[in-house]
């Protein structure tokens, strides 16, 4: 799928072997700023997506590149609405979303047609602030993981034979979502409020003092891209 020399890595929520390109070598993961529904307005480099609050539809984002198997997509939730129900749908596909017409809904207006896959995020893990972390693995199944919590399977049987784009639904409740770009945190990773201070043995500086303590202590893993430490 790319030119790029796999790593080895682990990860002790993940009960399936795993491996992943380096993140520095795919270029910036941003939304796709064409493939975009017709409620949604794209800023901060085409990483901050937010839908009208008006509508609890038309909020299909997609990924503007194809993502890696064991690349994780992280997502920060920004912006709720409490008068809609329900909330983020997240999924991927293999058909690339450059010219195409979208629909109001991913579930069940894409699911339903072939190359499609999508999941609705539980609710208690949609609340403004959230920050989630989605993957597939090479058995094709894909996870969701918030800061927190462990490894929950929201699909499998994706097919791996074609390139993967990322497929996120602005759904309901949610509202605004900031697709992070694991290469430049802002803030540490696990907190998000501090500044990130230590750089960790696969390069990234995510983590503010405290907050490195308590991943190696209790992970053991980096939060970005889960290389061991």
């Amino acid at each position: 799928m790319y030119s790029c020399s796999d790593r080895t890595m682990s990860h002790s929520n993940d009960p399936e072997s795993l491996h992943t390109c380096d993140l520095r070598c795919l270029g910036p993961l941003t939304f796709h700023t064409t493939a975009v529904g017709n409620q949604v307005s794209l800023s901060q480099g085409a990483r901050l997506a937010e839908r009208k609050r008006s509508s609890f539809h038309h909020g299909l984002v997609f990924s503007n590149r194809p993502v890696r198997v064991r690349e994780t997509v992280c997502l920060r939730v920004t912006g709720c609405a409490p008068n809609w129900h329900g909330g983020l749908r997240v999924g991927f596909t293999t058909v690339p979303p450059a010219g195409r017409i979208l629909p109001p809904l991913a579930i069940p207006d894409l699911t339903v047609k072939p190359g499609h896959w999508a999941a609705v995020v539980p609710e208690a893990c949609c609340r403004e602030g959230a920050q989630l972390e989605v993957w597939v693995t090479h058995g094709g199944n894909v996870y969701i993981q918030n800061k927190n919590g462990r490894a929950i399977k929201l699909l499998e049987g994706l097919d791996l034979s074609r390139r993967l784009w990322a497929m996120i639904d602005i759904y309901g409740q949610t509202c605004s979502v900031l697709l992070q770009d694991l290469n430049s945190v802002e803030n540490c990773a696990v907190c998000l409020s501090k500044e990130p201070e230590v750089t960790l043995l696969c390069g990234h500086r995510c983590l503010c003092f405290q907050c490195a303590a308590r991943v190696i202590q209790e992970f053991g893993t980096c939060p970005l891209c889960r290389q061991k430490l």
